[in-house]
């Protein structure tokens, strides 16, 4: 869907038709989620396994409120719902589930594919593009619910990334991309009040797999729109996209089977060594705040830099990779000593 833009100053005040729906998103995640708390003995709880970091039965039915607070929030709008949004209920049918029953990689990942191809190709057309955005969303979709291991990352990502899509779309003149951007962030928020540590409710694939979906189809549409330059999505979700992709990386290159759930992400190692849930949704918090606001800064004032912030970032976290990788070792060598 596309409308006319005109440039906006960014920090000029949002009207009443997208102010509303951003308030509704999040009270109304507030309340549903506090609904289905009451109701938590009849949805999926994330039970405690020797994969995952929490030491305690967790709900996880938190992207279910995320969602049905964001859809409501839209539909209570003055402007109509966003055709291009299609996908998203659809996605969150299949993960919810996935949620209860634990569906099979294949019927799971051919759902992904199937829904990402009709997008992408809506989008773009008939073109050679088409099996590289493919796979960008499709990677994208999974990467997110890959990350969502830890109390408060995934929304903290969430928040990061969409406010600054918000941003850029606002400044770009397109109302509707900003205020969905701004309905996510606010829903987001609901929830994150719930998830910081020790969180009491975690987002599940209901909410992981939309939010992926959503993140790479927006900077996709923002591109198609030009609201923003390719590099952009790249940067607003960076820090997810490093830690997962050179985690996937180096376990293909080791021969494990890469579908099998395993505590080896950056951020797993760094709450195992002590830095907990805490301490790792704040340092992940500064990292995807930083790169938003470097990705929003660069975009508005000089975007053909936008490579080289791009890869300024790739480096400083590969040093970052590295000193980690070394302090994980030590630790594995201080718990072999400690076995022996």
């Amino acid at each position: 869907m596309h409308i006319e833009r005109d440039v906006r100053d960014p920090v000029q005040s949002m009207p009443p038709d997208i102010v509303l729906p951003v308030l509704t998103a999040f009270g109304l995640t507030a309340v549903l989620l506090q609904l289905l708390m009451w109701g938590h003995r009849f949805l999926p709880v994330d039970h405690p396994n020797e994969r995952s970091l929490h030491t305690r039965p967790v709900p996880r039915f938190g992207g279910l409120a995320i969602l049905l607070g964001c859809a409501l929030a839209l539909a209570s709008s003055s402007q109509p719902m966003s055709a291009w949004l299609w996908p998203v209920p659809l996605l969150a049918a299949i993960s919810l589930i996935d949620d209860f029953v634990s569906l099979p990689t294949v019927p799971r990942f051919a759902v992904q594919i199937a829904v990402a191809a009709f997008f992408a190709w809506g989008l773009l057309g008939a073109t050679w593009m088409l099996f590289p955005v493919l796979f960008g969303i499709v990677w994208m979709t999974n990467l997110y619910n890959f990350m969502d291991g830890s109390d408060g990352l995934a929304g903290c990502m969430a928040l990061a990334g969409f406010a600054g899509y918000a941003l850029l779309a606002w400044q770009g003149g397109d109302a509707e991309l900003a205020m969905v951007c701004l309905v996510v962030c606010s829903a987001t928020a609901a929830f994150l009040l719930r998830n910081l540590h020790p969180a009491s409710v975690f987002m599940g694939d209901t909410g992981s797999i939309p939010l992926g979906f959503l993140a790479a189809a927006i900077g996709l549409i923002g591109v198609e729109r030009g609201l923003w330059h390719g590099w952009v999505p790249f940067m607003m979700f960076l820090v997810f996209i490093a830690d997962a992709s050179v985690t996937l990386l180096r376990r293909l290159l080791r021969g494990e089977r890469v579908w099998q759930a395993h505590r080896t992400h950056y951020y797993q190692r760094l709450v195992r060594m002590g830095l907990g849930h805490a301490g790792t949704a704040r340092l992940y918090m500064a990292a995807m705040t930083g790169c938003a606001a470097s990705a929003v800064m660069v975009q508005l004032t000089g975007p053909r830099f936008g490579g080289l912030l791009l890869a300024a970032w790739c480096l400083l976290f590969v040093l970052m990779g590295r000193r980690i990788d070394r302090r994980w070792r030590a630790y594995e060598s201080t718990l072999k000593e400690g076995t022996q």
